[in-house]
């Protein structure tokens, strides 16, 4: 493990926004891991991965630890279904990709989300019907206090909409370090989203034989024609939650807003914030050099040179356009630091 100091974390988040870290390194193994953190003991550190789930307003004054720990093993495997391990810094996609080639199905519909397997479970990622809540089995996480690897079911880790006990009350106290997942072989399909089976029928697909190699593909397709790739146009996807509100409080705001979408959940209904954002009239909307994607409202973007003190000021002036139109406080789905 190499401590550099003063080192630039454009090229590590998916923003490109340029900031400094007063000291950086780069992990491969658990043993570098706990080095780095016994390094950082006096310090603040800050973990990454693909960091495509950070927005980086100003210079890290602590260590910033690039995890790059990888690897995949099969921990047991039957006629219907397989337990895969995979470490926390593996690539998500290619993790997918690589459980496609082997028949492996569950998370198809998770295909070109960005970010490393870490944060799959810290986030419980989403797509098109699918969270990672639904093929879980258990994630080994190092208690950053002890040093000692823990095990932790999917009752423990708490997860709810973009949310698991790691970004809630463990915040910061652990390192997810491996998450063994349940595929199955035999496939149920989740093709519900009229996006995919519009592009499954557009490629002569049949929706109720399609494989999970070709659900992929459609997501894949449908991901690429709305969201921009962070490569050509920096960004972190979605943005904002889509919120969650009363039955009551949706009830209202459709007798004066007839055209609101809505989606009812056990808790209420769900709007889609992108709908609300593009309503206050953000949608393609440049300040600056951020601004609301053309295509997606709920992704904002850096046009070359922003700073996270601009994204999120436009963050800001968002949440407060559709609290004032609409009565909904969005909550960034994005870490801000």
């Amino acid at each position: 493990m190499i401590l550099q100091t003063h080192t630039s974390l454009k090229p590590y988040n998916t923003f490109g926004l340029d900031v400094n870290a007063h000291h950086f390194c780069q992990v491969s193994n658990l043993n570098e891991f706990k080095q780095a953190i016994s390094e950082s003991k006096e310090k603040q550190h800050l973990i990454i991965g693909g960091g495509s789930n950070i927005v980086l307003t100003k210079d890290y004054e602590g260590i910033v630890i690039l995890n790059k720990i990888e690897g995949i093993q099969l921990v047991e495997e039957t006629e219907s279904y397989v337990k895969i391990k995979a470490n926390s810094g593996e690539n998500w996609h290619q993790f997918v990709l690589y459980c496609i080639e082997n028949n492996w199905g569950g998370i198809e519909n998770l295909s070109l989300i960005p970010g490393t397997i870490g944060a799959a479970p810290m986030q419980n990622i989403g797509a098109y019907g699918v969270e990672i809540v639904n093929v879980f089995d258990s994630l080994e996480a190092l208690n950053l206090e002890t040093l000692e690897l823990e095990t932790f079911l999917k009752l423990q880790c708490e997860f709810g909409y973009r949310e698991s006990v790691f970004k809630r009350k463990l915040k910061g106290q652990y390192f997810i370090y491996s998450v063994t997942f349940i595929l199955t072989k035999n496939h149920q399909l989740n093709i519900d989203y009229g996006d995919i089976q519009t592009t499954l029928q557009a490629h002569n697909v049949d929706p109720e034989k399609a494989t999970i190699q070709q659900v992929s593909n459609a997501v894949i397709e449908i991901r690429q024609s709305k969201l921009p790739n962070p490569a050509v146009l920096g960004n972190s996807g979605s943005f904002f939650k889509n919120p969650t509100i009363s039955t009551a409080h949706f009830q209202q705001l459709k007798i004066d807003f007839p055209e609101i979408k809505g989606y009812e959940q056990p808790n209420g209904v769900k709007v889609p914030a992108g709908w609300l954002i593009e309503q206050c009239g953000w949608k393609g909307k440049r300040v600056g050099e951020t601004g609301s994607h053309v295509k997606q409202a709920l992704v904002l973007v850096n046009y070359g040179n922003a700073t996270g003190n601009e994204v999120h000021a436009l963050a800001l002036d968002i949440i407060k356009s559709v609290k004032e139109k609409y009565g909904i406080i969005l909550e960034p789905e994005v870490n801000i630091i």
